[in-house]
């Protein structure tokens, strides 16, 4: 992946002006946090008090544990909504009114947004480079793209299939290693009056998902301006696999992963499989007297240009610009996310999801699993899954908007469009998109 200087970042709003970057959020006035000389940590025997604003459950419970041995850096959570549901817009209006929490929940696609309204700590002016090595490598790099470090990875989602055994049995079928091995088994499944897995229309993260581990990158930079390549062969060659599926009928757009119809299917033996992020497991124990009967098994593969698995998810503990303790709220992230105590912490109060520490998983995902048979899946599966990923994925301004764009183009799959046309007519709509906000962008020739 290529860095992108904070200048490159900043030019591409030359045309339009900070105040119109972001829809639905204005930070007029807003001064870089990351000019002039570093912020002094607290003075030695000095009590303070650091806030993090997070949609997580019982993140105080996660800071209790911190605070029991750091009496003079107190952590004090206060619960937001998710992101998209309103925590960015509380926390963009914090920044714009000169305040807000020390620490915030910030998706790693999101870290773009909130770096176009110098509404984040370049955390490499505080030392993060000397931890960069506890990190998983695919992580480090989607908060380091910028000639800075601007969150610390605090959970993701690397990906997954998980199976049923017995109904895989009912067509005599193995769990799939490639995606040419899926569409036989889910034509199998079919026949059997059952679905291999279902293909969200409304949510074009999970295809994007696809398309990254099918060797997919879909923005870089060139000087002060972004490349787009959504129509590259790897993402064209997604979107007609899952054309001919959808259109073969081996794959359903009837409901989403993880709806209640898709609960209610699942309930009745009707979903052999599903692909999908680490932290589903949680979600699979909410289906009806599934105890012990799935299992999982690393993702197909594309063929030889793709990789081992890809991500769907992720969030970071970001430091935010009205920070009067970045020190110590680097320090605090650091520990919550790395440190055996804090990693523990987070996965039995938060259900956080998967470790971005490659040498610490959490002690309960270290042991089997009665819900899924006694497999030890996350070491098994999950540990390898999480270092086979696509490092050139680079995360842009507006991506939310570009995933409805895509969203709006697959709808009309349901009356007889194609999501070949709709990657490409969404490329087209970003662009536009992006040149609204007075963002640089050009399609790849």
């Amino acid at each position: 992946m290529s860095p992108m200087t904070r200048r490159q970042l900043l030019a591409w709003a030359a045309a339009g002006g900070a105040t119109a970057l972001l829809s639905g959020c204005s930070t007029p006035g807003t001064v870089s946090p990351n000019t002039g000389p570093t912020i002094a940590p607290a003075a030695a025997g000095e009590r303070i008090t650091l806030t993090y604003w997070a949609w997580l459950k019982d993140l105080q419970r996660v800071a209790d544990v911190w605070n029991a041995d750091h009496p003079n850096v107190q952590v004090e959570a206060v619960w937001i909504p998710g992101g998209n549901d309103g925590g960015y817009q509380k926390l963009y209006s914090a920044l714009a009114a000169g305040g807000g929490p020390d620490l915030a929940q910030v998706e790693m696609r999101t870290l773009p947004e909130f770096l176009l309204v110098n509404g984040l700590v370049d955390l490499r002016r505080y030392g993060a480079d000397e931890v960069a090595s506890r990190y998983n490598e695919t992580l480090w790099n989607q908060v380091s793209y910028v000639d800075g470090v601007y969150g610390i990875p605090q959970d993701s989602g690397p990906m997954a299939l998980y199976y049923r055994p017995d109904l895989l049995d009912r067509v005599g079928a193995k769990p799939p290693a490639t995606w040419d091995e899926w569409f036989q088994v889910a034509g199998a499944v079919r026949e059997a009056d059952m679905y291999l897995d279902c293909f969200a229309l409304d949510d074009a993260s999970w295809f994007a998902a696809m398309a990254t581990q099918a060797g997919a990158s879909w923005f870089r930079v060139d000087g002060d301006r972004w490349i787009v390549d959504m129509t590259d062969d790897a993402t064209l060659e997604t979107a007609r696999f899952f054309d001919r599926a959808i259109d073969e009928g081996v794959m359903t757009t009837s409901y989403s992963q993880f709806s209640p119809a898709w609960f209610a299917a699942a309930a009745k033996d009707s979903i052999a499989s599903l692909a999908g992020a680490s932290w589903g497991d949680a979600l699979l124990q909410g289906v009806s007297g599934a105890e012990g009967k799935w299992r999982v098994a690393p993702l197909p593969r594309w063929g030889s240009e793709g990789y081992g698995s890809t991500f769907q998810g992720g969030s970071t503990a970001a430091v935010l610009a009205n920070s009067a303790h970045p020190r110590e709220a680097l320090e605090f992230a650091v520990w919550m996310t790395t440190s055996d105590a804090g990693i523990d912490a987070m996965i039995e109060h938060s259900g956080i999801g998967w470790s971005p520490n490659d040498a610490y998983i959490g002690a309960r995902r270290q042991q089997p699993s009665e819900f899924f048979g006694g497999q030890n899946y996350n070491e098994e599966v999950f540990v390898p899954a999480a270092k086979e990923q696509n490092n050139e994925w680079q995360w842009w301004p507006l991506t939310q908007q570009t995933f409805n764009i895509l969203a709006d183009g697959f709808r009309a799959k349901a009356s007889g469009g194609t999501l070949v046309d709709a990657v490409v007519q969404g490329q087209r709509d970003v662009i536009t998109a992006f040149r609204n906000k007075g963002l640089r962008i050009e399609a790849a020739s």
